[in-house]
């Protein structure tokens, strides 16, 4: 009994330290945004070559992800933890020569090495979160802590917006009647606009592991794996062996293409269906799309004192189909604002996928985290697709379906997918 006060108030120090970590990684991926729009205008792609933003983001939580749960298991959550940051800086800083270079090649490995940094931190604190009380409780723990998360989104637009976009919008018929040195004053100007914003998130970051480096963590002592069947416990593919695991990982690459491609394309849309500027279709996301996300977070977390969360998970997914026909079939405000209202139902959606795709496992939790992380890579292709659809068709409401379709496939997990079923012994075993 006299040990519980202690643990209980570093449990307390833990949570709030780690939450801060999913601001960092929600800045990440809803700077993307804004950068897609910036970036096209300032190295002049197409939509299909500004969608690699994205891939570049999301490629380094695939190729990262098993090294990272490798990472964790051998060396511990909190070296983890300040590798991760030390990654996130060092990608950040490398904006600034990318920007004077204005090579796209150059910021998208930049891009790589942030996203490789953020899957540490993402592979670390989510289990962390679940592990800190109650094993009933996990999914509203987590659900909680990623409202912080819902913090950077929709601060990150917002920032990304008034400091990155410039608000000058040029037709390609207006460039080109631009001379040579008139164009290239213009992209450098447009280029440059990163600069600062990139030099101030890598202060911050280095100052967040400052704060990891002087505070002691508690370190989580795991239930024993389950024994495979040969004897030994399994820290490998075998973690498959879940049917909830597989499908978790399935639902995760999908609803995170989805996220990804509604956010990615939204200032696209807006001036595509109803001709809003950038500057304000950026403060629309953020104001609107991401403070519905982080409320969405909260309110999802009460909810699921009175629904259960895959049931809550379902009904959500439903509702962000239909959301999606409309902005497919309606035009103007009708189409945009049906668009503005998927993130609050978005919301719960990655938590809520992650928190019952690891449940019951014990030790492997942490492999099946990273495999959960790895299914990240679903927002690597899906903006790509919708990309190529944008410059095939001409239009990039079209390309709204592909989320649609990624919605019903989180449906299918919250109706059948999550439940745990008993993987099979081996026979003779």
């Amino acid at each position: 009994m006299p040990n519980q006060q202690p643990q209980a108030a570093s449990y307390k120090v833990a949570f709030a330290l780690i939450t801060s970590l999913f601001f960092l990684w929600a800045f990440l991926h809803n700077i993307n945004p804004i950068l897609i729009p910036h970036l096209k205008k300032a190295c002049q792609l197409s939509d299909l070559q500004s969608s690699f933003i994205d891939t570049a983001v999301y490629l380094g939580y695939f190729f990262v992800a098993l090294p990272a749960g490798w990472f964790m298991h051998k060396y511990g959550y909190k070296k983890g933890i300040l590798f991760g940051l030390l990654l996130y800086a060092i990608g950040a800083a490398l904006f600034i020569p990318a920007a004077s270079a204005r090579s796209y090649d150059f910021f998208l490995v930049a891009l790589f090495i942030i996203a490789s940094g953020a899957t540490f931190l993402e592979t670390v604190a989510n289990p962390y979160i679940t592990k800190l009380g109650d094993k009933a409780s996990s999914e509203q723990r987590l659900n909680f802590a990623q409202s912080f998360n819902g913090v950077g989104a929709f601060i990150a637009p917002i920032i990304g917006g008034q400091f990155i976009l410039s608000g000058i919008e040029h037709t390609p018929e207006e460039l080109k009647q631009f001379s040579p040195e008139q164009l290239n004053n213009y992209l450098t100007f447009e280029a440059s606009g990163i600069k600062v914003p990139y030099m101030i998130i890598a202060g911050v970051v280095l100052l967040v592991a400052l704060f990891f480096v002087f505070t002691r963590l508690p370190e989580i002592k795991e239930e024993d794996a389950e024994d495979d069947g040969h004897g030994h416990k399994s820290f490998s593919l075998s973690v498959f062996r879940h049917s909830h695991v597989t499908w978790a990982v399935i639902a995760e690459f999908f609803y995170v293409g989805a996220q990804v491609g509604v956010g990615s394309f939204f200032i696209r849309f807006s001036r595509y269906t109803m001709g809003m500027p950038e500057k304000e279709a950026a403060y629309y996301w953020g104001f609107i799309a991401m403070v519905g996300f982080m409320l969405g977070r909260f309110a999802g977390t009460f909810f699921m004192r009175y629904i259960k969360p895959a049931k809550l998970l379902s009904l959500y997914a439903v509702i962000n189909v239909i959301l999606l026909t409309v902005a497919l079939l309606a035009s103007g405000k009708v189409a945009a604002y049906s668009l503005l209202a998927v993130p609050f139902f978005m919301s719960i959606m990655f938590p809520t996928i992650f928190a019952l795709g690891i449940k019951g496992l014990g030790e492997e939790s942490k492999i099946a985290s990273s495999f959960l992380v790895m299914s990240i890579v679903g927002g690597a292709f899906i903006p790509p697709i919708m990309g190529q659809i944008s410059d095939k068709t001409g239009s990039i409401q079209m390309a709204y379906i592909v989320p649609l379709v990624c919605f019903l496939f989180v449906l299918y997990f919250g109706w059948k997918g999550y439940k745990i079923i008993e993987p099979k012994k081996a026979i003779g075993n």
